[in-house]
């Protein structure tokens, strides 16, 4: 038997580059560069771990697949390079503007064409970071979903997991083929080998549009979206601290300053 596992994965915008919107109000994928979300190199870690981990006679294969422009090839070799086995890229200027109903819509018939067994999501994106599309794209696929996972593993046709609540664990289980999410606490990503990054240079990367997937343009980018950003307002620049000095009397400074601005 083959365990096919399907990793959904986003090229987002560096956190650490000064982000914002175009002028339709969409992120502007072109003022910073971009890079595979971190949160999904879990997703990516957890399918390695499960595909080097199945039952005796069995084999996996592991399918990363995307949905962007054309540097998000880019967040695809990285997965590659750290072991999946293939990718999926796709690209269409009319998915523009989509938010996560029509991303999902896009994922789910990408997940399809595909095939799979278990689909794996990070818990969320750090751009978007709603944390809903595993959620959306199980509904879609109809099949199970199990989310916000820290500890995943396969067997016997189920996936069992555990979550980590503020109160409470919870030990979960669905028949496969199913849907998973799992967070940052799931197990460290591994670091692409330079063999791994050679390799991954060689690894086939089929390439997807719309029309191959058979969605209609009006059902993704900005006409399809359910949700749209009105309005953004530049965060302000961070001003000059205030020194207080200490002539005897700086704690009470100090307290009349938290104090002033209700912080105590």
């Amino acid at each position: 038997m083959s365990l096919k596992i399907v990793v959904c994965v986003k090229y987002v915008p560096d956190a650490t580059g000064d982000r914002g919107f175009t002028e339709d109000l969409t992120t502007d994928r072109d003022a910073v560069d971009g890079l595979l979300s971190e949160l999904d190199e879990y997703a990516v870690e957890q399918a390695l771990r499960i595909a080097e981990n199945v039952e005796d006679g069995d084999d996996a294969e592991v399918t990363v697949v995307t949905v962007g422009p054309e540097d998000a090839n880019d967040a695809l070799r990285k997965a590659l390079s750290m072991g999946a086995d293939k990718a999926v890229h796709v690209e269409d200027e009319d998915i523009l503007g989509s938010d996560v109903f029509g991303t999902s819509l896009v994922l789910a018939k990408a997940v399809e064409h595909v095939g799979y067994d278990l689909v794996v999501c990070g818990m969320a994106s750090t751009d978007g970071a709603m944390g809903v599309l595993p959620a959306l794209l199980a509904e879609r696929l109809q099949v199970p979903q199990v989310t916000l996972l820290s500890e995943l593993s396969v067997a016997e046709g189920k996936v069992t997991g555990r979550r980590d609540g503020d109160a409470a664990t919870e030990r979960l289980q669905a028949a496969l083929p199913a849907v998973v999410s799992v967070t940052d606490q799931s197990g460290e990503a591994r670091y692409p080998s330079f063999k791994g990054i050679m390799a991954a240079k060689k690894k086939p990367v089929e390439s997807l549009d719309l029309e191959d997937l058979e969605i209609e343009a009006e059902q993704v980018g900005l006409a399809g979206s359910r949700t749209r950003v009105e309005s953004a307002t530049p965060r302000p620049a961070r001003t000059a601290g205030e020194i207080v000095t200490d002539e005897g009397d700086g704690a009470k400074k100090l307290a009349a300053f938290l104090a002033e601005r209700k912080f105590v």
